[in-house]
C-alpha cells in the first residue's frame, strides 16, 4: 500500500495551498487577540444561532501590515480589536507543517465593525426603554450641598488627578476612589464592581462620578454595555460621567444623572453647584437680615407708641393738667359717703401731696 509520512502530506499541503493566489474576505468573531513583537495574533470563529462553535480559524496580521491596519481601524471604529468583536478581514491562507493551517490577515474593513457596534448600541438603547429604566436616574435629584463624592477612575489617570485638583482648589469636597479598569473588555465587570462596592455604603456619599481622561480614545465601547448601562441607570445615587467621548455620546452617558466631556468640567459642574449654593445662602442671610432690621423697626415702632399712650394716660400728667387724686390709707375715694367724721385724706398733686382730716 502506498502511503505518506506525515511531513510529506504536510508538505504537499503547504504546496497545494502556496499555488493558491486568491484572497478570501471573510468575516468572523474575535475570540481571543494578543500581541507580541508587533504582530497580531487572533483567534477567529463563527457561532451557530444555538451558540455552539460553527468554526475556528487561527489567523496572523504580520507587523509591516498590522502598523498600518491598527492605527486606521482605530481612527474609524473608536476601538481596538478585542474578543467579541465582529470583524471582516481580507486573509490569504497558508499552511505549515508544525503550525498549521493559518490565515494572514492583509487588510481589514472597519465599517463592517463599526455597523456591528450601532447595532449592538441600538440594541441596548432599545432594551434600556423597552424596561423602563432609560430615565430613572436623571429623575434623582442631588442634594442641595454636595460633599461626599464616590468617584470610579483608574487610579493612575491624569484625569483624575486633574478632577482632584480643580475640586480642592475651590471647596472642601470628600473624594473616595473606587479604582476600576476605564477601557478594554474587561471596563464593563470592573466599573459594575465598583459600583455594587460603592451601593454598600450608599449612604456615606452624596453622588457618583465616572471619569476616564487622558490617552487615545479607542476602546471606549464598553460605556454601550447594556449591563453596565443597566446597572447605572437603576443606581440609588445620581451617576455623573465624564469619560472624554469626542465622537459620540455613549449609552452610558445617556443615562447618567449629567453627563459632561471631561474629568475637569466634571469637577466645575460641583463647583458651579456648590457656588449656587454658597450665593443662595448668602442671599437668604441678606434676607434674613433685611427682614430683621424691618421688624425691629416695626416692634420699636410699636412701643413708642404704646409709650405715649402710657404717657398720655399717666396720673403725672393729670396732676399737670390740675387735677389731683385723693386716696385713704393708699385706696382712692370715690363718694363722700366714705368719708367719716376723722378720716384722715391724702392729696396728690402734680408737685407732691398734702393730708387733711374731714370735720
Amino acid at each position: 500500500m502506498n502511503h505518506l509520512s506525515l511531513s510529506e502530506l504536510c508538505t504537499l499541503l503547504e504546496d497545494l495551498i502556496a499555488m493558491e493566489t486568491e484572497t478570501y474576505w471573510v468575516r468572523a468573531e474575535i475570540a481571543s487577540v494578543s500581541e507580541k513583537s508587533g504582530h497580531c495574533y487572533l483567534d477567529l470563529v463563527e457561532k451557530a444561532e444555538t451558540g455552539l462553535l460553527a468554526a475556528k480559524l487561527r489567523a496572523t496580521c504580520w507587523a509591516n501590515v498590522y502598523a498600518i491596519l491598527r492605527p486606521y481601524f482605530e481612527q474609524e471604529t473608536g476601538s481596538r480589536l478585542q474578543p467579541g468583536m465582529q470583524i471582516l478581514v481580507e486573509v490569504e491562507i497558508n499552511f505549515h507543517s508544525v503550525y498549521g493551517l493559518s490565515a494572514n490577515i492583509i487588510n481589514i474593513d472597519p465599517k463592517y465593525t463599526v455597523g456591528d457596534l450601532a447595532r449592538q448600541r441600538q440594541e441596548t438603547i432599545a432594551l434600556l426603554l423597552k424596561e423602563g429604566v432609560m430615565d430613572l436616574n436623571k429623575a434623582l435629584t442631588l442634594p442641595s450641598i454636595v460633599r461626599r463624592l464616590a468617584v470610579i477612575s483608574a487610579e493612575s489617570a491624569a484625569g483624575y488627578g486633574d478632577f482632584c485638583n480643580q475640586l480642592q482648589a475651590n471647596f472642601r469636597f470628600e473624594t473616595i476612589l473606587f479604582p476600576a479598569i476605564m477601557q478594554g473588555e474587561h471596563a464593563a465587570k470592573s466599573i459594575i464592581a465598583a459600583l455594587d462596592a460603592i451601593a454598600a455604603q450608599e449612604e456615606e456619599f452624596d453622588a457618583v462620578v465616572i471619569i476616564r481622561g487622558g490617552g487615545a480614545t479607542t476602546d471606549l465601547s464598553c460605556f454601550d454595555d447594556y449591563h453596565l448601562c443597566s446597572h447605572c441607570a437603576q443606581f440609588p445615587l445620581p451617576v455623573i460621567t465624564g469619560i472624554g467621548h469626542t465622537r459620540d455620546v455613549s449609552v452610558l452617558d445617556m443615562v447618567a444623572f449629567n453627563a459632561l466631556k471631561t474629568p475637569t468640567a466634571v469637577a466645575q459642574f460641583f463647583i458651579d453647584e456648590r457656588t449656587h449654593q454658597a450665593l443662595r445662602i448668602q442671599e437668604l442671610r441678606r434676607r434674613l437680615r433685611q427682614t430683621a432690621e424691618r421688624q425691629i423697626l416695626i416692634r420699636r415702632h410699636q412701643l413708642e407708641m404704646l409709650a405715649q399712650t402710657i404717657q398720655m394716660h399717666s396720673p403725672e400728667r393729670i396732676y399737670r393738667m390740675g387735677y389731683s387724686l385723693t386716696t385713704v390709707n393708699g385706696k382712692i375715694i370715690r363718694s363722700t359717703a366714705e368719708l367719716p367724721g376723722g378720716t384722715i385724706l391724702t392729696t396728690h398733686l402734680s408737685d407732691g401731696s398734702v393730708q387733711s382730716v374731714v370735720q
